[in-house]
Protein backbone atom coordinates (compact mmCIF):
# COMPACT_ATOMS: atom_id res chain seq x y z
CA UNK A 1 0.00 0.00 0.00
CA UNK A 2 1.18 3.33 -0.45
CA UNK A 3 0.66 7.00 0.74
CA UNK A 4 0.82 9.82 -2.24
CA UNK A 5 2.32 13.03 -0.70
CA UNK A 6 3.31 16.01 -2.41
CA UNK A 7 6.91 15.01 -3.37
CA UNK A 8 7.14 11.19 -2.67
CA UNK A 9 4.75 8.35 -3.02
CA UNK A 10 5.59 6.15 0.45
CA UNK A 11 5.75 2.72 -0.01
CA UNK A 12 4.23 1.43 3.14
CA UNK A 13 4.78 -2.50 2.92
CA UNK A 14 7.48 -1.59 5.66
CA UNK A 15 5.82 0.74 8.92
CA UNK A 16 7.57 3.55 9.27
CA UNK A 17 8.33 6.17 11.99
CA UNK A 18 7.75 9.95 11.61
CA UNK A 19 9.69 12.32 14.17
CA UNK A 20 7.92 14.58 15.73
CA UNK A 21 8.95 18.28 16.00
CA UNK A 22 7.21 20.55 18.60
CA UNK A 23 7.57 24.16 17.65
CA UNK A 24 6.51 25.15 20.52
CA UNK A 25 6.24 26.63 24.01
CA UNK A 26 3.79 24.15 26.07
CA UNK A 27 3.56 20.72 24.60
CA UNK A 28 2.95 17.97 27.05
CA UNK A 29 6.34 16.45 26.75
CA UNK A 30 9.15 18.57 25.50
CA UNK A 31 7.47 22.07 25.32
CA UNK A 32 9.70 24.75 25.02
CA UNK A 33 13.00 22.75 24.18
CA UNK A 34 12.15 23.23 20.55
CA UNK A 35 10.61 26.20 20.44
CA UNK A 36 13.16 28.32 18.55
CA UNK A 37 13.62 27.79 14.96
CA UNK A 38 17.40 26.89 14.79
CA UNK A 39 16.64 24.54 18.01
CA UNK A 40 13.39 22.67 16.04
CA UNK A 41 16.20 22.89 12.75
CA UNK A 42 18.53 21.00 14.62
CA UNK A 43 15.92 18.68 15.88
CA UNK A 44 14.94 17.75 12.24
CA UNK A 45 18.76 17.18 10.92
CA UNK A 46 19.12 14.90 14.49
CA UNK A 47 16.28 12.93 13.55
CA UNK A 48 17.22 12.76 10.11
CA UNK A 49 20.63 10.94 11.38
CA UNK A 50 18.32 8.61 13.73
CA UNK A 51 16.72 7.28 10.95
CA UNK A 52 13.27 8.58 10.72
CA UNK A 53 10.80 8.07 7.75
CA UNK A 54 8.68 11.22 8.31
CA UNK A 55 9.21 14.54 10.04
CA UNK A 56 6.28 16.32 11.70
CA UNK A 57 6.48 19.37 12.21
CA UNK A 58 3.93 21.29 14.66
CA UNK A 59 3.41 24.63 16.13
CA UNK A 60 0.43 24.50 18.47
CA UNK A 61 -0.03 22.47 21.46
CA UNK A 62 -2.79 20.20 21.51
CA UNK A 63 -2.34 18.85 25.21
CA UNK A 64 -5.76 18.45 26.91
CA UNK A 65 -6.48 21.83 28.05
CA UNK A 66 -4.12 23.67 25.70
CA UNK A 67 -5.59 26.85 23.82
CA UNK A 68 -4.05 27.44 19.73
CA UNK A 69 -2.17 30.15 19.11
CA UNK A 70 -3.95 32.43 16.19
CA UNK A 71 -2.65 31.22 12.87
CA UNK A 72 0.16 34.09 12.51
CA UNK A 73 1.92 32.68 15.58
CA UNK A 74 1.18 29.67 14.20
CA UNK A 75 2.92 30.21 11.13
CA UNK A 76 5.55 31.95 12.75
CA UNK A 77 6.81 29.46 14.43
CA UNK A 78 6.50 26.55 11.78
CA UNK A 79 8.03 28.20 8.00
CA UNK A 80 11.06 28.31 8.76
CA UNK A 81 11.15 24.89 10.37
CA UNK A 82 9.25 23.54 7.20
CA UNK A 83 11.63 25.53 4.97
CA UNK A 84 14.31 23.91 6.57
CA UNK A 85 13.35 20.56 6.86
CA UNK A 86 11.92 20.24 3.04
CA UNK A 87 15.91 20.40 1.91
CA UNK A 88 16.32 17.42 3.93
CA UNK A 89 15.27 14.21 2.27
CA UNK A 90 12.41 12.96 3.57
CA UNK A 91 8.73 13.83 3.66
CA UNK A 92 7.88 16.83 5.88
CA UNK A 93 4.59 16.88 7.33
CA UNK A 94 3.06 19.61 9.40
CA UNK A 95 0.71 19.01 12.36
CA UNK A 96 -2.05 21.92 12.11
CA UNK A 97 -5.51 22.49 11.75
CA UNK A 98 -5.44 26.12 10.69
CA UNK A 99 -6.14 26.84 6.55
CA UNK A 100 -3.67 29.86 6.02
CA UNK A 101 -1.13 27.72 7.85
CA UNK A 102 -1.67 24.77 5.62
CA UNK A 103 -1.68 26.81 2.52
CA UNK A 104 1.64 28.99 3.76
CA UNK A 105 3.76 25.46 4.51
CA UNK A 106 2.51 23.28 1.33
CA UNK A 107 3.95 26.20 -0.94
CA UNK A 108 6.97 26.69 1.38
CA UNK A 109 7.65 23.00 0.30
CA UNK A 110 5.90 20.40 2.90
CA UNK A 111 4.22 17.37 1.94
CA UNK A 112 1.29 16.49 4.36
CA UNK A 113 -1.13 18.31 6.47
CA UNK A 114 -1.59 16.07 9.50
CA UNK A 115 -4.80 18.00 11.02
CA UNK A 116 -5.91 16.33 14.29
CA UNK A 117 -9.18 17.92 13.33
CA UNK A 118 -9.86 16.52 10.15
CA UNK A 119 -10.10 19.17 7.95
CA UNK A 120 -12.78 20.40 10.27
CA UNK A 121 -12.23 24.31 9.87
CA UNK A 122 -13.73 26.23 7.06
CA UNK A 123 -11.34 26.83 3.82
CA UNK A 124 -8.85 23.45 4.79
CA UNK A 125 -11.13 21.01 2.96
CA UNK A 126 -10.44 23.17 -0.23
CA UNK A 127 -6.98 24.36 0.44
CA UNK A 128 -6.07 20.51 0.46
CA UNK A 129 -8.19 19.74 -2.38
CA UNK A 130 -6.31 22.30 -4.53
CA UNK A 131 -2.98 21.34 -3.75
CA UNK A 132 -2.61 18.05 -6.98
CA UNK A 133 -0.61 15.34 -4.60
CA UNK A 134 -0.36 16.66 -0.62
CA UNK A 135 -0.99 13.80 1.81
CA UNK A 136 -3.14 14.16 4.47
CA UNK A 137 -3.43 12.30 7.66
CA UNK A 138 -7.65 12.59 9.34
CA UNK A 139 -7.77 11.75 13.09
CA UNK A 140 -10.48 10.86 15.43
CA UNK A 141 -11.53 12.86 18.04
CA UNK A 142 -13.93 13.72 20.94
CA UNK A 143 -14.28 17.55 21.40
CA UNK A 144 -11.65 19.91 21.42
CA UNK A 145 -8.71 19.74 23.09
CA UNK A 146 -9.97 22.52 25.97
CA UNK A 147 -12.16 20.00 27.13
CA UNK A 148 -11.89 16.64 25.25
CA UNK A 149 -10.32 15.16 28.80
CA UNK A 150 -13.28 16.38 31.18
CA UNK A 151 -15.86 13.46 30.24
CA UNK A 152 -15.09 11.30 27.29
CA UNK A 153 -18.03 8.59 26.45
CA UNK A 154 -18.81 5.84 24.01
CA UNK A 155 -20.99 3.05 23.96
CA UNK A 156 -18.79 1.10 21.47
CA UNK A 157 -15.06 3.15 21.18
CA UNK A 158 -13.96 1.39 17.98
CA UNK A 159 -17.24 0.96 16.33
CA UNK A 160 -17.62 4.74 16.68
CA UNK A 161 -14.52 5.45 15.87
CA UNK A 162 -14.53 3.09 12.74
CA UNK A 163 -17.89 5.31 11.63
CA UNK A 164 -16.16 8.60 12.05
CA UNK A 165 -12.98 7.82 10.11
CA UNK A 166 -15.16 6.41 7.36
CA UNK A 167 -17.33 8.95 7.27
CA UNK A 168 -14.68 11.90 7.12
CA UNK A 169 -12.65 9.45 4.20
CA UNK A 170 -15.83 9.18 2.32
CA UNK A 171 -16.69 13.33 2.66
CA UNK A 172 -13.36 13.66 1.17
CA UNK A 173 -13.27 11.82 -1.67
CA UNK A 174 -16.63 13.11 -2.36
CA UNK A 175 -14.52 16.42 -2.55
CA UNK A 176 -11.99 15.43 -4.80
CA UNK A 177 -9.41 14.26 -3.20
CA UNK A 178 -7.92 10.42 -4.20
CA UNK A 179 -7.97 8.07 -1.32
CA UNK A 180 -4.17 6.97 -2.25
CA UNK A 181 -3.66 10.39 -0.48
CA UNK A 182 -5.15 9.72 2.75
CA UNK A 183 -3.85 7.90 6.30
CA UNK A 184 -6.04 7.50 9.17
CA UNK A 185 -5.08 8.13 13.23
CA UNK A 186 -7.61 6.39 15.56
CA UNK A 187 -6.40 9.44 18.06
CA UNK A 188 -5.60 7.65 21.05
CA UNK A 189 -5.52 10.41 24.09
CA UNK A 190 -7.73 12.75 22.15
CA UNK A 191 -10.90 12.65 24.00
CA UNK A 192 -10.86 8.71 25.61
CA UNK A 193 -9.78 7.29 28.81
CA UNK A 194 -7.24 5.19 29.41
CA UNK A 195 -9.87 2.19 29.49
CA UNK A 196 -10.80 3.49 25.53
CA UNK A 197 -7.23 3.61 24.71
CA UNK A 198 -6.59 0.09 25.87
CA UNK A 199 -9.83 -1.09 24.10
CA UNK A 200 -8.87 0.97 20.78
CA UNK A 201 -5.75 -0.68 20.37
CA UNK A 202 -6.78 -4.42 21.40
CA UNK A 203 -9.31 -3.61 18.89
CA UNK A 204 -7.13 -1.97 16.19
CA UNK A 205 -7.11 -4.56 13.36
CA UNK A 206 -11.06 -3.92 12.64
CA UNK A 207 -9.88 -0.69 11.52
CA UNK A 208 -8.22 -1.86 8.93
CA UNK A 209 -11.40 -2.28 7.19
CA UNK A 210 -11.73 1.37 5.95
CA UNK A 211 -9.49 0.72 3.55
CA UNK A 212 -6.50 3.32 4.25
CA UNK A 213 -3.39 3.20 6.05
CA UNK A 214 -3.59 3.63 10.22
CA UNK A 215 -0.79 6.42 11.44
CA UNK A 216 -0.73 5.81 15.44
CA UNK A 217 0.70 8.34 18.30
CA UNK A 218 1.43 6.48 21.49
CA UNK A 219 4.34 8.23 22.23
CA UNK A 220 4.94 9.10 26.12
CA UNK A 221 1.09 9.44 26.28
CA UNK A 222 -0.88 9.68 29.85
CA UNK A 223 -1.96 6.15 29.42
CA UNK A 224 1.29 4.76 29.07
CA UNK A 225 2.08 6.78 32.32
CA UNK A 226 -1.15 5.28 33.90
CA UNK A 227 -0.03 1.76 33.03
CA UNK A 228 3.59 1.51 34.36
CA UNK A 229 3.39 4.53 36.87
CA UNK A 230 6.14 6.37 34.78
CA UNK A 231 6.19 10.22 34.70
CA UNK A 232 6.26 11.85 31.33
CA UNK A 233 10.43 11.87 30.70
CA UNK A 234 10.40 7.83 31.69
CA UNK A 235 8.46 6.54 29.06
CA UNK A 236 10.28 5.66 26.42
CA UNK A 237 10.35 1.92 27.09
CA UNK A 238 6.53 1.84 27.57
CA UNK A 239 6.22 3.96 24.10
CA UNK A 240 8.59 1.72 22.56
CA UNK A 241 6.62 -1.11 22.95
CA UNK A 242 3.14 0.62 22.21
CA UNK A 243 4.97 1.06 18.70
CA UNK A 244 5.28 -2.18 18.63
CA UNK A 245 2.04 -2.99 19.78
CA UNK A 246 0.43 -0.95 17.12
CA UNK A 247 2.26 -2.09 14.16
CA UNK A 248 2.03 -5.66 15.30
CA UNK A 249 -1.79 -4.68 15.10
CA UNK A 250 -1.58 -2.95 11.59
CA UNK A 251 -0.79 0.20 11.85
CA UNK A 252 1.70 1.46 9.17
CA UNK A 253 3.37 4.51 10.79
CA UNK A 254 4.18 5.67 14.15
CA UNK A 255 4.76 9.25 15.56
CA UNK A 256 6.92 9.02 18.06
CA UNK A 257 9.46 11.23 20.12
CA UNK A 258 12.45 8.72 20.49
CA UNK A 259 13.03 8.11 17.11
CA UNK A 260 16.04 5.91 17.05
CA UNK A 261 14.87 3.77 19.55
CA UNK A 262 11.70 2.86 17.77
CA UNK A 263 13.70 2.51 14.54
CA UNK A 264 16.09 0.02 16.14
CA UNK A 265 13.01 -1.85 17.85
CA UNK A 266 11.30 -2.07 14.36
CA UNK A 267 14.42 -3.55 13.16
CA UNK A 268 14.13 -6.76 15.19
CA UNK A 269 10.75 -6.45 14.62
CA UNK A 270 10.64 -7.17 10.95
CA UNK A 271 13.75 -9.16 11.50
CA UNK A 272 11.57 -11.97 13.55
CA UNK A 273 9.22 -11.83 11.08
CA UNK A 274 6.42 -10.15 12.50
CA UNK A 275 5.80 -8.37 10.17
CA UNK A 276 4.13 -11.32 7.78
CA UNK A 277 1.59 -11.92 10.57
CA UNK A 278 -1.87 -12.80 8.81
CA UNK A 279 -3.70 -9.24 8.80
CA UNK A 280 -0.85 -7.16 9.42
CA UNK A 281 0.13 -6.19 5.68
CA UNK A 282 -2.83 -7.76 3.73
CA UNK A 283 -5.17 -4.43 3.65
Amino acid sequence: MFWQTARFRIDLSRPHVMGIVNATPDSFSDGGQFFRPEDACARCDALVAEGVDILDIGGESTRPGSVAPDWREELSRVLPVVRHAAGLGVPVSVDTSQPEVMHEVLAAGADIINDVRSLDRPGAVDVVRQDPQAGVCLMHRQGEPTTMQQAPRYADVTAEVQADLARRLGGLVAAGVAAERVVLDPGYGFGKTDEHNITLLRQQRQLLALGRPLLVGWSRKRTLGQLTGRPVDQRQAASVAAALAAVTLGARIVRVHDVAATVDALKVWQAAGLSDLEGVCSH
